[in-house]
């Protein structure tokens, strides 16, 4: 129960410090899809998103894997790190707390004077408007491969060598210089679904392809581990 339970309190925290760096720290002003975020806004939310990740790489890794996302997940089980039993459990608690850091958020931004319209002004949600559904789905599936590969490579059945943390958080902050303004740069399951349920129309018809891409992608680099393909020897 407390591997579910720090699953759960990482991944809220994972999109409501990310989101929040979009929303109020408004480098995301008007946002209505992720080609709107400015060159100059690309650094601080990449910063954002990868160091919260390294962060907690530390702060939660030694009692759940650090895992907060889906992908992640699927991607361990398939390489043989993370028992079949378990998945379930790590999927739920991400995504319910996926939803969590959203709502929280939502509610922050609620607060603001004069108000919010999460409808016209977002929630730090992910899209694709601007590229087509079949580049973005590949965007998502080689980012999150890639991302697996340094998480993979970078840990052992063991746990984290000392500096995995940073190369994960680092990884995933490369990762949205990339491709932000591509995709929103997800490579995440429930970072995508929490905003999605709150700001809703395109967003959540969007989110279909944030459920399947980077698990796809997932699974791709664990298989390749689990069959030493990719594994040190």
């Amino acid at each position: 129960m407390n591997r579910y339970l720090a699953e759960f309190l990482g991944t809220t925290a994972l999109v409501f410090v990310g989101c929040a760096a979009i929303t109020i720290g408004g480098l995301g002003a008007a946002l209505g899809s992720p080609q709107e975020i400015s060159a100059v806004a690309l650094l601080p939310i990449a910063s954002a998103f990868g160091l919260t990740v390294a962060a907690l790489a530390y702060g939660i890794g030694p009692i759940s894997g650090c895992h907060i996302n889906p992908a992640v997940s699927i991607g361990a089980w398939a390489a043989g790190r993370l028992p079949a039993s378990d998945l379930p459990g790590y999927i739920a608690a991400q995504l319910l707390g996926g939803v969590v850091g959203a709502a929280l958020l939502y509610f922050v931004l609620l607060g603001k004077a004069g108000g919010y319209d999460v409808a016209t002004q977002g929630l730090g949600q992910t899209g694709w408007s601007g590229y087509a559904v079949t580049q973005a789905f590949i965007v998502e599936f080689v980012a999150t491969f890639l991302f697996l590969v340094v998480i993979l490579g970078a840990t052992s059945r063991d746990g984290m060598t000392p500096a995995a943390g940073l190369a994960i958080g680092f990884a995933l902050f490369v990762m949205h210089l990339a491709f932000i303004r591509a995709t929103g740069a997800s490579l995440n399951p429930a970072r995508s679904l929490g905003p999605a349920v709150f700001v809703g129309g395109q967003a959540l018809s969007d989110v279909w392809l944030y459920l399947l891409a980077p698990p796809l992608g997932a699974f791709t680099a664990g298989l390749m581990f689990r069959s030493t393909v990719l594994e040190a020897r």
